[in-house]
């Protein structure tokens, strides 16, 4: 057996198969030394492991080791600044210099337009922005979100459409979120679509409800639209000034997209000029699937600077928080689906219109 020389932080005798309670490991140690001192080179987890330092250390051991260790604190002191800093450090973020109407599309079904629509409208309101999310999918799903009243003869969207009830008359404040509101949906909007038809001007019913809402000083009114490309749908593209679409990250999700564009071009060439594609959201990304990762790399080399930054990856926390009539900023800030959604508000935030 090798006896290990004294002076440089080693015990004296024969290496031995146990820990010998120092720090440093007494086998399987790498046979590469530090060059200038004939020092074994240990893995890094030995040496931040050695606390406090062997008081017969040499002194080129305890620079060594302080090296290694400075370097991990460093590290971690960095990280926890940048983290700091993306975070709340960057001041109030920028109110629009007019309120921004934006409809939250996507034919599909299951893409995450209202999970979408919730959490980017809690996530502006906590920032100081001031937001109503109308509610245009009979399912009401976004109205559940934000634990709005939807059920019975709630007074709903449905009203403002057909019976042209003022829209101040059915906006409610949601629980606990200062400066974000809601205007719900109920089942009768399921039969708004035939209802319309016979409508004089059916297709601007809807901006024509929001531009006479003065109660509120709003920044931003987004729509959480259905799955479809009916009416509905065609009442929220001519009132909003601006179109996200959220895309889940799958191929089926892409399949669509082309007829949701094409209805886009319609309306902004027939009915509202001012409309745009202004976002992209990629959601439910899973960064384990190389064909999600394929889906993001697609859409983004198709439209560009459109697509947010953020990616918003599948979370059970942003499923679960609806059942406690909350968003995921307040059900779980922490989770990765929060974050996420807050980075992308934040991007939306920051974008101004042309």
């Amino acid at each position: 057996m090798p006896v290990a020389s004294c002076g440089l932080g080693w015990p004296d005798g024969p290496l031995s198969e146990s820990p010998s309670g120092v720090g440093w490991p007494e086998m399987g140690v790498s046979r590469q030394r530090i060059p200038g001192t004939g020092m074994p080179l240990v893995e890094r987890m030995a040496i931040v492991t050695q606390t406090p330092l062997n008081p017969g250390d040499s002194p080129l051991v305890r620079e060594a080791l302080s090296s290694v260790v400075s370097r991990e604190t460093s590290a971690t002191q960095t990280a926890t600044q940048q983290g700091e800093t993306s975070g709340g450090g960057e001041g109030a973020w920028p109110r629009p210099s007019k309120c921004r109407v934006i409809a939250v599309a996507n034919q599909k079904g299951g893409v995450g337009k209202t999970t979408t629509s919730v959490n980017i409208a809690a996530a502006l309101s906590m920032n100081g922005q001031r937001v109503l999310v109308v509610d245009l999918d009979p399912q009401g799903n976004a109205s559940t979100a934000l634990a709005t009243e939807h059920r019975g003869d709630v007074p709903d969207v449905y009203q403002v459409l057909v019976d042209d009830l003022p829209m101040a008359d059915i906006v409610k404040q949601v629980p606990d979120m200062p400066g974000l509101y809601c205007a719900p949906a109920t089942i009768d909007l399921a039969g708004a679509e035939i209802e319309l038809v016979s409508l004089v001007a059916r297709e601007a019913r809807l901006r024509r409800a929001l531009n006479a809402y003065s109660a509120l000083d709003l920044d931003y009114i987004i729509i959480d639209c259905p799955p479809s490309l009916g009416l509905l749908t065609v009442n929220a593209l001519v009132a909003a000034d601006e179109v996200m679409i959220p895309i889940q990250c799958e191929y089926y999700a892409l399949e669509g997209l082309g007829q949701l564009l094409r209805n886009v071009d319609l309306i902004k060439a027939h009915l509202n000029p001012t409309l745009r594609l202004s976002t992209i959201v990629l959601t439910m990304y899973d960064g384990r699937t190389r064909l999600a990762s394929q889906v993001a790399e697609e859409v983004r080399a198709h439209f560009g600077d459109t697509v947010l930054n953020t990616v918003i990856p599948r979370s059970v926390r942003l499923s679960e928080a609806p059942s406690y009539g909350q968003s995921v900023m307040t059900y779980d800030p922490g989770s990765s689906g929060a974050m996420a959604y807050m980075d992308a508000a934040r991007e939306i935030a920051h974008r101004a219109l042309v």
